[in-house]
């Protein structure tokens, strides 16, 4: 009898939390919009998801609607730029959850894998999406931002992102991961979590393996726990052991720092108390400060703070870091006379990265650093002089430092010092001489100055008009870049995206960190004349497409050739298809491919020059926030070669993807990039790499174990999951086409775009019926 009544209970109590569920449900068809029922509630009206103002526009989010104040708990799509008012949000009729522009077009804001049935804003602060079962397809708490909630883990691998500002809830300049070691760690948001000794904060439990999440309980506290639910490690004691309930958040700040916040819910003022902080000073977080600054705390306050011989590249804006404030270069002396002079900072930390390393005393460091014409800086410490380049990173102020920092400081600078009093008297004289002769030479050359002036005059108004064209070349909206910007942009080049033939990508940010950019450095450039560089940056700025990513501009300084291009959040389709944890399905693999073949299409046949791009492999096709392809490095191949339509010296390409006409010794052909396609494609198809070295020997080349089995009517033994026959043995045929070993039996890319499309028949390969295709 006691067992029926659990069990009654049990279902009644099941039934009350669905219809809980289902009475704070929204259902299909239902929308959101900036102007009019601008966001969705949760049951106690605590929670609230829809559209929030973000700068002059609107960003899509969670936030805490019972407290006046504005406190955003998580942030769709970070480093988008703000919404316009005429944007819905839209849970559809086929159970997507999309972003639909004044023109029809819709973005996807989940990746969940099914269709929903409704959706629910609850009262944990957690936006969830069910099935037909009322079993979640996607929530939030899978994919926070800057914010954890009670109940909300931080799972092994996952991270939270600062905000850009206490507004602005772009990707900011910090994160915490949870790491796969266990341990729980904080680093700038440029630097790989393998880089340990950039982090500035960790939980110590390295040693705690896989599986470790980080969680925050109802009472505040907050616990590292195993996959088996113990606890292994309480970061802030026993939490709030009162019957006061209060709301509580924790959140990686704008300003690096991870605080632990309370509200309680009767409380009638908008603040939030801090309840706990790893960090036990403002300075902590490494990278607080740009390039050359450093950081120090004032009243309780993060400062940022230029060197001497320094200024701000923004006085407005004092994060983004310093510059030297001479433009003198050179060495130790200038006719005989000193012309730099040197300063010291005490207790100062700096990311330590010198070219050289020597056993000195102080005055001993400080007169080779003078000597020295590369010494900028020198780290002393301990006896030993570590001489550094600019630009210097991470500065900042620490108590118990024992170091100094000796800084080389241009004569001439608005903070130079130590200039002699010798050579103080000898400017005054000259100064006084020089101006009794300017006095009287004023005079005769008045008039013919004024006529001078008028010519200049003119001059500089055409030079303005060439200066204004050079910074937005030509139509095409490129921005010219100096390699000082790009220094500063890529934060000297540190973040490595990848390697390729043309040469290396870096990570970078343009307006205050909120536009991210991939900077490519080329190598082996053979237009090496600025006037033909600058014609085919203008002639790939001219070549727009979806699937192509996006030039925004370029940097030509003497020897330096550099490309900035859209960044794109989820890499290369090498990495997409191969290192992430849930690998594309058949429909995301077929599309991607079909982006790729119309991407193709434009190069060849609809830009303004066609381009053949002779390097199509997955690491030059990347991927964006919707998992859409776009292909890299398109017309970068004229830059590199002398000759774009013979082969020559050299094989471009890379291995496994290089059509046979190159090793011929044939002409190269738009049909070179056909066969590229075709490797490709075959690689997406089957979701593999073209070679590889650990498969059995019958299957370890891709081409030719797709062929065998074709032939030997087997394959389904190609792809992972379970596909329709039919459907998998036109796309394999498609393939096989593409990678004809004879360049004239390949069909043109347009044809392969109508077949992937399927307007047209796909006959058997190989060669007799190709013409068909023609």
């Amino acid at each position: 009898m006691v067992s029926i009544f659990l069990y009654l209970l049990l279902i009644t109590g099941f039934s009350a939390a669905i219809a809980q569920q289902r009475n704070s449900s929204t259902s299909l068809g239902s929308s959101l919009s900036p102007n009019a029922n601008p966001y969705w509630l949760s049951d106690s009206g605590q929670f609230a998801f829809g559209f929030y103002k973000k700068g002059d526009g609107f960003a899509i989010g969670i936030w805490l609607e019972k407290i006046r104040q504005k406190t955003v708990v998580w942030t769709a799509n970070l480093d988008n730029p703000p919404l316009s008012r005429n944007v819905t949000l839209l849970l559809t009729n086929d159970g997507r959850l999309v972003l639909e522009q004044e023109q029809g077009q819709q973005t996807a804001l989940t990746n969940a894998l099914f269709s929903a049935s409704y959706a629910s804003m609850l009262d944990t602060g957690n936006f969830v999406l069910y099935n037909s079962s009322s079993n979640i397809i996607w929530q939030t708490f899978d994919a926070p931002t800057d914010t954890i909630l009670p109940g909300q883990p931080l799972l092994a691998g996952n991270k939270l992102f600062s905000s850009s500002s206490e507004t602005n809830h772009a990707r900011g300049k910090f994160q915490l991961i949870m790491q796969h070691d266990g341990n729980l760690v904080q680093y700038p948001s440029d630097i790989p979590p393998k880089a340990n000794d950039y982090a500035y904060w960790d939980s110590k439990t390295f040693d705690a393996g896989d599986n470790i999440s980080l969680n925050l309980g109802r009472n505040g506290q907050l616990s590292l726990i195993n996959h088996t639910g113990f606890s292994i490690k309480n970061l802030n004691g026993q939490g709030n052991t009162s019957h006061n309930f209060s709301l509580y958040r924790l959140t990686l700040d704008f300003d690096g720092i991870l605080r632990l916040y309370s509200h309680g819910l009767n409380q009638d003022d908008d603040d939030w108390s801090i309840e706990w902080s790893p960090s036990s000073s403002n300075c902590d977080p490494i990278g607080l400060c740009g390039l050359n600054a450093y950081c120090t705390v004032q009243e309780q306050k993060a400062v940022c703070t230029c060197p001497p011989g320094f200024d701000f590249l923004d006085r407005g804006q004092p994060d983004l870091g310093c510059k030297r404030n001479s433009s003198t270069d050179g060495c130790t002396s200038k006719n005989g006379e000193t012309v730099d002079t040197l300063q010291e900072l005490e207790s100062f930390e700096w990311e330590d990265n010198p070219y050289s390393t020597l056993s000195l005393t102080k005055t001993e460091c400080r007169d080779d650093c003078l000597k020295d014409c590369e010494c900028e800086a020198a780290l002393f410490k301990d006896q030993h002089c570590r001489k550094q380049k600019l630009p210097l990173r991470y500065g900042r102020k620490r108590q118990g430092n024992a170091s100094t920092t000796i800084f080389k400081v241009r004569f001439g600078s608005s903070n130079t010092t130590q200039v002699s009093k010798g050579r103080k008297k000898q400017q005054g004289m000259g100064v006084l001489i020089g101006s009794s002769v300017i006095l009287v030479f004023a005079l005769i050359v008045l008039a013919f100055s004024a006529f001078l002036v008028l010519r200049y005059r003119l001059w500089s108004y055409k030079k303005v008009h060439y200066e204004v064209n050079e910074g937005l070349v030509e139509d095409v909206s490129l921005r010219v870049f100096t390699y000082s910007q790009l220094e500063v942009a890529t934060n000297g080049f540190v973040e490595l995206l990848g390697r390729g033939s043309f040469g290396t990508v870096f990570k970078g940010a343009l307006s205050n960190g909120q536009m991210k950019i991939a900077v490519k450095r080329l190598e082996k450039v053979v237009a090496e004349g600025d006037v033909e560089f600058r014609n085919e940056m203008r002639s790939i700025g001219r070549t727009h497409h979806r699937n192509l990513v996006r030039l925004l501009g370029y940097c030509h300084d003497d020897s330096n050739r550099l490309l900035v291009y859209e960044y794109m959040s989820n890499g290369t389709l090498s990495n997409y298809l191969f290192r992430s944890q849930i690998k594309p399905n058949w429909e995301e693999r077929t599309k991607i491919s079909l982006n790729i073949a119309r991407g193709i299409l434009y190069l060849h046949e609809e830009c303004e020059i066609h381009i053949i791009h002779c390097d199509l492999n997955p690491n030059n096709i990347l991927m964006d926030e919707q998992g859409c392809a776009k292909i890299a490095d398109f017309g970068l191949a004229k830059l590199l070669m002398p000759d774009h339509s013979r082969t020559l010296t050299g094989i471009r390409g890379t291995r496994g993807y290089v059509a046979p006409e190159w090793h011929k010794n044939l002409p190269i052909t738009v049909k070179a990039d056909v066969y590229s396609f075709g490797v490709v494609f075959l690689v997406i198809i089957c979701c593999r790499r073209s070679i590889d070295v650990n498969a059995p020997e019958e299957e370890a080349i891709l081409v030719n174990w797709v062929y065998d089995c074709f032939k030997a009517n087997e394959v389904s033994k190609l792809v992972p999951e379970e596909v329709d026959q039919q459907s998998l043995e036109r796309m394999i045929r498609i393939g096989l086409w593409c990678i004809e070993e004879d360049p004239a039996v390949r069909p043109p890319i347009k044809k392969v775009v109508q077949m992937l499309e399927g307007t047209v028949e796909i006959p058997e390969p190989p060669c007799a019926q190709s013409s068909f295709l023609h």
